[in-house]
């Protein structure tokens, strides 16, 4: 009889990516998971435990008080936090980076001066503090325009666009909110950056400050209607592999991109550990990066972690503990993921909330099917209802992409939910 070396993991975050994490974790029956705050879905894999996940002394209390094995830091607000750095302070292992490290998404400013410095590509741009600076950028480059919001925006601080006034105007509103870079307090800035062309993809990139190992490659849809019409997102679906991409991508990217940046963050005294996200554009002059984020990106958590046929919490455990270069590369499913994010009405704008939330028992009883919390809560008589504005990210997994999505949308119209609104094109055609 084989005895089960128990795992104690407590995972921070409340999203579908969060519960595309635990679902990801418990496929180990050795893991016991504790998911802090967490959502009803995560609830059915794990304890879930009201945290404030800012406070990088509770998050670390509470860690010792399970006895943590390992601390997963999902979100990047609490990573920006210093969260992880509270975690390791209390010797407990952590997969995330530190508050220093994690400026390279925090601040797209800096992100661009560490790119600079390891010889990265990337867009040509101007990071400007007045709305005068960023006139005289946005006339050096012409349209369409890009403007970026230096610090944390929740996936929704980019407008690109061929309106000049729209794009002072979204410069206007970052450089008048409140903050600045989260580590030197400084004040509030914009990236102005020329346009990329050319399709975009998202690959992470685990790392434990030294060593690199890459997942594989994705690409989500940020416009919130067919056609890539309509605002910027956090997303609203994504599919993997992606077969159209060159065969040497993942190489390309470890080469020019991640290791470099890696190497750069080394030498500058804040060694990078966690996920490297590396969101790319495959343009007409070659690979560019587009931004950086310090954790798994969502909604392509959903489908990158649907293929995985590797033992999640090993490779998290040893990027955490510097043994990245002890594993085995991750083992892929040759099958194909497609999520659809189902959102509520009024998003990514105004969001409305407690409307009922029904269907995921039936979609899930189709093959290949699941479905992710997001946005859901329990209201006081325990029925489900929608609580933000991505609401439910619903996987299909299949033996290629167009089964993967065919899978996905008969989950989707399994779904009720009021008012509800989603994209009917994602990996359409590809």
């Amino acid at each position: 009889m084989v005895t089960l070396v128990r795992v104690r993991i407590l995972l921070i975050g409340s999203g579908a990516r969060e519960h595309a994490l635990a679902r990801a974790l418990t496929l180990d029956p050795a893991t016991e998971l504790v998911v802090a705050p967490g959502n009803p879905g995560t609830a059915q894999l794990g304890r879930t435990l009201p945290l404030d996940v800012l406070d990088g002394a509770a998050v670390a209390a509470a860690a010792r008080d399970m006895g943590a094995d390992l601390v997963v830091v999902g979100p990047e607000a609490p990573l920006v936090a210093g969260v992880v750095d509270a975690v390791r302070d209390a010797g407990i292992p952590c997969f995330g980076p530190t508050r220093a490290a994690a400026r390279l998404e925090g601040s797209k400013a800096f992100a661009k001066e560490v790119m600079a410095a390891a010889e990265v590509p990337t867009a040509l741009a101007h990071v400007c503090t007045t709305i005068e600076e960023v006139a005289a950028a946005v006339d050096a480059f012409g349209p369409p325009y890009v403007i970026k919001d230096d610090g944390l925006a929740a996936g929704k601080g980019v407008v690109v666009t061929d309106d000049r006034d729209a794009a002072l105007a979204h410069a206007r509103a970052c450089l008048t909110k409140d903050g600045g870079d989260p580590v030197t307090d400084g004040a509030p800035a914009v990236v102005v950056e020329e346009f990329l062309d050319g399709p975009e993809i998202s690959l992470f990139c685990l790392s434990d400050g030294t060593d690199v190992l890459p997942l594989e490659p994705a690409q989500d849809f940020k416009r919130l209607a067919d056609g890539d019409a309509g605002p910027n997102t956090g997303g609203m679906g994504a599919y993997s592999p992606l077969p159209w991409a060159p065969q040497d991508l993942t190489e390309q990217v470890l080469e020019r991109v991640a290791r470099p940046v890696v190497h750069e963050m080394a030498r500058l005294g804040t060694p990078f550990t966690g996920v490297l996200y590396c969101g790319l554009a495959l343009t007409s002059r070659g690979l560019r990066v587009i931004e950086f984020n310090a954790r798994f990106g969502d909604p392509e958590t959903q489908v990158v972690l649907a293929r995985l046929a590797s033992p999640l919490g090993e490779l998290l455990h040893a990027a955490a503990t510097g043994r990245l270069g002890e594993v085995e590369p991750p083992r892929w499913s040759p099958d194909a993921a497609v999520t659809v994010v189902v959102a509520a009405h009024g998003y990514p704008g105004q969001v409305r909330k407690g409307d009922s939330v029904s269907g995921i028992d039936a979609a899930e009883e189709l093959p290949g099917v699941h479905v992710l919390h997001a946005g859901t809560a329990l209201d006081g008589v325990g029925n489900l209802v929608s609580s933000g504005g991505r609401v439910l990210s619903v996987v299909g997994v299949g033996a290629d992409l167009a089964a993967a999505r065919a899978a996905a949308y008969a989950g989707v119209g399994r779904i009720d939910l009021p008012g509800s609104q989603h994209r009917t094109d994602i990996a359409a055609g590809r």
